[in-house]
């Protein structure tokens, strides 16, 4: 029977399908093997999991059989996520080699880096279901304890650089707390009270003894298995070609201080850049406002002066209104307290005024202020 037309596509896209899955020429497969395509069937490749490992320098008990099948578990997950993988690697070249540097610089253990693969997948605006946010996911308290600001205009735990010097902190104090890498990793994930707790009631001094939540069970043995695929990937058939991975983005960080809000889409043009990408440049901005203050601020590597020069020449939004009354729009982010402080009115001013019975306020509502 003749096969025309898009049906034979369809037949050759699933031979080239069915050649790639089964390892195609590069599988290491005999053509008899089972398996083959000689032998009537296809399999994906087996990788083993190790029987040897080290985390941070400290050995991993794989000789214990519950740990060695709990670790198993993890790496069996990781090794088979292609996808996942792959935008590991990827991202990986943009963010490893400054993070290596703050590691170096703190005399810390440089496997402390796959905990932001395990902790965020390396994105910038992961947040978690309890609300920890960024690249280390912070918590708001913990964040705060060292020193990344929040407030409606600003989030530092998205901020990778700032949200990276606060985690390593973090992980340097634990680890001073309880001397050993993988009791300290565990307390970053489930806190220093709960693993502290737990050591003196069931009496154990090993983080792979202890039972624990079950996400903080697995935490560490992720990381591993992250570890051992991300640092010999061709080893488990993952070959990035020259050139995929993500570049580095070269800017420059710029010193300002901001006398007045400034919206978002003119301290884009200010830079030159579309506001998207200078939202992706400077990720600790959550609202649509840049606010009065000292801020660094990361543009194009080269347009550093002319931002700087640029934004010197925006003047201040002159509120819309007749006389006696002017008018607000509510930007995204912004709260009673700071549309009050910008008007030198008070909250129960702007309240009466607007027939409000609390303090909720929503993007694009238009209040009105007396002057």
């Amino acid at each position: 029977m003749e096969v025309k037309g898009n049906r034979l596509w369809v037949l050759m896209a699933a031979v080239v399908v069915a050649w790639c899955w089964g390892g195609g020429a590069d599988s290491g497969m005999r053509p008899d093997s089972p398996g083959s395509p000689a032998s009537g069937g296809w399999s994906v490749p087996f990788y083993p999991t190790p029987e040897k490992a080290r985390l941070c320098g400290e050995p991993v008990p794989l000789d214990d059989p519950v740990v060695w099948e709990r670790f198993d578990r993890e790496f069996t997950i990781v090794v088979y996520g292609h996808a996942q993988v792959y935008l590991w690697l990827k991202r990986m070249n943009r963010y490893f080699p400054w993070v290596e540097e703050q590691l170096r610089r703190r005399g810390l253990p440089d496997d402390l880096k796959y905990l932001a693969v395990a902790e965020s997948d390396l994105l910038f605006y992961a947040r978690s279901p309890k609300g920890a946010t960024g690249p280390w996911q912070f918590i708001k308290s913990t964040g705060r304890r060292y020193g990344l600001e929040q407030n409606g205009h600003v989030d530092e735990r998205r901020d990778f650089e700032k949200a990276t010097n606060g985690a390593l902190a973090y992980l340097a104090d634990l680890h001073g707390m309880f001397h050993n890498w993988a009791l300290a990793m565990a307390a970053y994930n489930c806190g220093e009270g709960r693993v502290r707790r737990e050591l003196e009631r069931q009496r154990v001094g090993s983080y792979y003894q202890l039972d624990l939540p079950t996400e903080t069970e697995r935490y560490i043995l992720r990381i591993l298995a992250i570890k051992e695929v991300l640092s010999r990937p061709e080893l488990y058939g993952y070959r990035l070609p020259q050139g995929a991975a993500y570049p580095e983005v070269a800017v420059d960080r710029v010193s300002v201080t901001v006398p007045h809000p400034v919206p978002i889409e003119r301290a884009a043009r200010a830079a030159g850049v579309p506001y998207r990408h200078f939202r992706l440049l400077n990720t600790a901005f959550i609202s649509d406002t840049l606010p009065s203050g000292s801020h660094v601020i990361r543009v194009p590597r080269g347009s550093g002066e002319r931002f700087r020069k640029q934004l010197q020449r925006i003047a201040p939004d002159r509120p819309s209104g007749g006389s006696g009354v002017v008018h607000h729009r509510v930007r995204k982010g912004e709260s009673l307290g700071v549309i009050a402080e910008r008007y030198k009115v008070s909250v129960n001013e702007l309240r009466r005024w607007n027939n409000l019975k609390g303090d909720l306020i929503r993007h694009n509502q238009r209040l009105k202020i007396v002057k």
